[in-house]
């Protein structure tokens, strides 16, 4: 069993982040789960609750209006500083929350249960939660169907992530990663945040090939991803689009970051020497075009346009390098 880590609010929020699931749209498997924790429970009001650094956020919700509110309002982010459910039977005589703006006002929360949504690697991300508007007892056997629903939502969130990852590099697939990128550049409109996006295309691939086969290829494939995953942050987003094409989206970035870890990337991967057949080491080199978050209504589909014209003009004008787009 894996020790819960409720000291370690950094990483926390890192595991939050690497999932993918914050500010996302509304999700069939979520909202089921909202749903049948109401039923079964018998309580007006239940969701799925991520807390982020400053935000209770629902993933999904039921009986209750409000999509996201202030941390320090927040019923879960006291779930989510213990590994068992946080129980409140009666929260108007109860003195941490008896003058709670949700008790004594809108939506008249009285009793409560919440159990954290626990990763793999002992992470309290959120919790799932019920509510009630009159005071209750909740059982042991209440308690134990909420935990097993908290379990699944976690098996489902790890499942999508390992359906989600590239089989060759570890990188997030195509798929992954524009889902992603489209909920990280929706947070950082939202909060007027820079946002750079690089993609990246191995030069004379198709001579790796024909000269030294597909699995030559793909070991340099594999060389790229790995380089890039071992220098960039825990907060970007790196991913293949597809053969040898990859992108990464740096949140809280400027152009000019952005443009000198481009470059850094180029010449280390110039740098990287593979073994070809244990005898035979080749090298190769990367070209990539740079862009950034334009206005609040930029969309990725227009980055990516963006990206790719630099790419372009990175190899006709003689590969190797790093061109950044001319809005």
């Amino acid at each position: 069993m894996f020790e819960v880590k409720l000291n370690d609010e950094e990483g926390r929020v890192r595991a939050l982040e690497r999932l993918g699931v914050l500010d996302t749209e509304a999700d069939t498997a979520f909202e089921n789960i909202a749903a049948l924790v109401r039923q079964v429970l018998k309580v007006p009001m239940s969701g799925v609750s991520l807390i982020d650094r400053r935000r209770h956020w629902f993933k999904a919700r039921r009986g209750i209006d409000v999509q996201e509110f202030p941390r320090e309002l927040s019923f879960c982010s006291r779930t989510i500083d213990q590994t068992g459910a946080h129980i409140i039977s009666d929260a108007r005589i109860d003195p941490l929350y008896a003058d709670h703006p949700f008790v004594v006002g809108d939506p008249s929360v009285v009793s409560y249960v919440g159990f954290p949504l626990t990763t793999p690697d002992g992470y309290n991300i959120g919790s799932l939660c019920a509510m009630g508007t009159s005071p209750r007892e909740f059982t042991s056997e209440e308690v134990d169907i909420l935990s097993n629903f908290a379990k699944i939502l976690i098996d489902s969130i790890e499942l999508r992530q390992t359906a989600s990852s590239d089989v060759l590099t570890g990188a997030m697939n195509r798929r992954g990663w524009m889902t992603e990128a489209k909920s990280e550049l929706g947070r950082a409109a939202r909060y007027k945040q820079p946002v750079s996006l690089a993609m990246m295309d191995i030069d004379k691939f198709k001579l790796v090939n024909d000269t030294w086969g597909h699995p030559a290829g793909d070991v340099v494939i594999a060389g790229l991803a790995n380089l890039n995953m071992d220098m960039v942050r825990e907060s970007d987003l790196f991913g293949r689009l597809g053969g040898e094409e990859f992108a990464l989206l740096m949140p809280q970035t400027s152009p000019d970051q952005a443009a000198a870890l481009a470059e850094r990337i180029r010449s280390n991967f110039e740098a990287l020497s593979f073994d070809i057949n244990n005898d035979t080491p080749i090298s190769c080199t990367v070209s990539i075009g740079v862009t950034h978050l334009g206005s609040e209504d930029d969309t990725l589909e227009q980055m990516l346009e963006r990206a790719d014209q630099a790419l372009y003009r990175a190899k006709k004008g003689g590969r190797n390098r790093v061109v950044f787009s001319n809005e």
